[in-house]
């Protein structure tokens, strides 16, 4: 099969002839019609997470079972899936109780084993991570869902527990961004959005950001003004220094601070105003994706046209341009998300 690999940390990714994946024990292969291309693939990429080498990157995906491992029950080849980025162990009690997205066992395509940006992916634990994708819902949707869009989803409904009338900040109006835009406003909050690129800002208008401020700025002040007194949460989507205290120092006392982006070391570790934290008793929580038990009501969402993930595709690749722009994703000027279509050259 055709997959971009690279060989070596910050090496130059290529599209080459692998050998086709054996699905594992409990779990499938799946032949992968949509993928996202994210900041967490040039993560890996450049070294800030443990992988094998050589490596095919790629963790957001959608497409139709290939192969069956033994012992599936639920799945049978053909069935149209896609899947959570954390795939579950099934076994451990996190798994058991329905929070696979911590399971420590877990598997990630992209991270842990060979990822998505290929034809055929390998994916574990098909009966506790497969989730089926409704005939009326898309696969470029569908595999925008298993990393930005759930990860977002769980952040403001799950974790945040955001309630109507909430004053919402969202720092980086990329794809998870982006989702967390549409979502807290599917939720009925307020939303201010924040991102260095012009034309991101405009689709988060679109979507319903009621005020939208340049990262340039004194953002924290910004906030402060337009809500009296600051955000009753706020979402660092982008994952760096500046922006996780942009994100904190927004809120009111009392607030909610969620970290989606990751945050790579800084000179040890990335510092965080936690003097704020203490003095205005913030709560700083953190969203890992989400199991595929909780789809359904993210789901519904989208069937009722309450959620609509594919208005944030921006742009469709082939593997070839995929593998010439993850090393430079990272400053990647973008306004929503880069699905990738691995039938394309």
């Amino acid at each position: 099969m055709r997959a971009v690999v690279f060989d070596a940390i910050r090496a130059r990714p290529e599209v080459r002839e692998v050998p086709e994946p054996s699905p594992p024990p409990g779990g499938v292969v799946v032949r992968v019609m949509a993928t996202g291309m994210c900041r967490s693939d040039w993560h890996a990429w450049a070294g800030h997470d443990d992988i094998t080498l050589p490596h095919i990157p790629g963790h957001e995906l959608a497409g139709v079972i290939a192969a069956l491992g033994t012992g599936v029950e639920r799945w049978t080849v053909g069935d149209r899936v896609t899947v959570p980025f954390v795939c579950g162990c099934g076994r451990c009690e996190w798994c058991r109780t329905g929070q696979a997205q911590v399971c420590p066992d877990q598997q990630q395509p992209g991270f842990t084993h060979a990822g998505s940006f290929a034809e055929l992916v390998p994916l574990h634990a098909a009966d506790t991570n497969l989730v089926a994708i409704p005939d009326r819902v898309g696969f470029e949707a569908a595999a925008g869902l298993g990393c930005r869009f759930a990860t977002a989803f769980r952040a403001l409904a799950g974790r945040a527990k955001v309630t109507e009338g909430e004053w919402v900040t969202v720092i980086g109006a990329g794809g998870v961004g982006l989702s967390a835009v549409m979502i807290a406003r599917a939720l009925g909050a307020r939303v201010i959005a924040v991102d260095r690129n012009p034309a991101a800002l405009t689709v988060a208008a679109e979507l319903g950001a009621e005020h939208t401020l340049p990262a340039s700025g004194d953002v924290p002040a910004t906030v402060a003004d337009l809500t009296g007194g600051g955000s009753h949460v706020s979402v660092d989507a982008v994952g760096a220094e500046q922006t996780c205290a942009d994100a904190i120092l927004s809120l009111r006392r009392r607030g909610r601070h969620v970290q989606i982006g990751l945050l790579p070391p800084i000179d040890g570790h990335p510092r965080v105003p936690m003097a704020r934290v203490i003095g205005w008793e913030l709560d700083v929580l953190g969203s890992h994706g989400m199991a595929a038990v909780d789809y359904p009501e993210m789901m519904t969402l989208i069937a009722e046209g309450r959620l609509a993930p594919q208005r944030l595709i921006e742009r469709t690749i082939g593997l070839s341009e995929a593998a010439m722009l993850l090393p430079i994703f990272d400053n990647a000027t973008v306004a929503g998300m880069t699905m990738i279509d691995p039938r394309l050259p």
